[in-house]
């Protein structure tokens, strides 16, 4: 089933309203889509290449927003159906333990889930669900997003077709292993 969505949404690319296309489909990521919005990025940019700036900022814009009913989904439907659950099981005192370690390094799970292959849409949701201040959240979400869709941008303008493998098959590799020694770089630094 899986595979059939990822065909259907690789075909969008091609669709005369592909911008909005890959709108819908980054806002949608953000919050409950599998399918990440590289894969109408990656055949729209190789089709245009003047093109490859809009259509990372589309990405973007789309990715935040979408983020942002992620964000609304935790803060707003985890009360009514998620919390009942965990006080029945005798959860809730573990959970408040988790809601205050994940705002305490929100602003690098934001970071980390936005640029990495990890799922953008689980931390969005959790950032709601944990009351992350909006204003961290959207700024990280910001940052994140912009990094991952303009370097993609940024790779495939330059490069064309031969780096597309490399984006498809590495570049969330490289991503997590540039957030891994960042995170260690500032980790060795605290307490060095």
């Amino acid at each position: 089933m899986l595979q059939g969505l990822y065909e259907r949404t690789m075909q969008l690319a091609d669709h005369r309203h592909a911008l909005w296309w890959l709108a819908a489909v980054s806002f949608i990521e953000s919050s409950f889509f599998p399918i990440p919005p590289d894969v109408l990025m990656i055949p729209m940019i190789l089709a245009r290449p003047s093109r490859a700036w809009l259509i990372a900022l589309v990405a973007l814009v789309s990715s935040v927003l979408g983020g942002l009913l992620g964000y609304a989904i935790g803060a707003f439907a985890f009360e009514s159906i998620g919390q009942p659950i965990l006080m029945s099981m005798g959860k809730a005192d573990a959970m408040a333990e988790f809601n205050t370690r994940f705002n305490d390094f929100g602003f690098w799970a934001v970071l980390v889930a936005g640029v990495t292959p990890f799922p953008y849409k689980v931390i969005t949701i959790m950032s709601g669900w944990t009351s992350m201040p909006l204003g961290t959240f959207v700024a990280t979400s910001i940052l994140a997003r912009a990094l991952r869709f303009f370097i993609v941008a940024a790779l495939l303008w330059k490069f064309g077709p031969p780096v597309r493998e490399f984006i498809e098959k590495r570049l969330g590799l490289m991503f997590t292993l540039f957030m891994i020694f960042l995170i260690g770089g500032f980790v060795v630094v605290k307490y060095l």
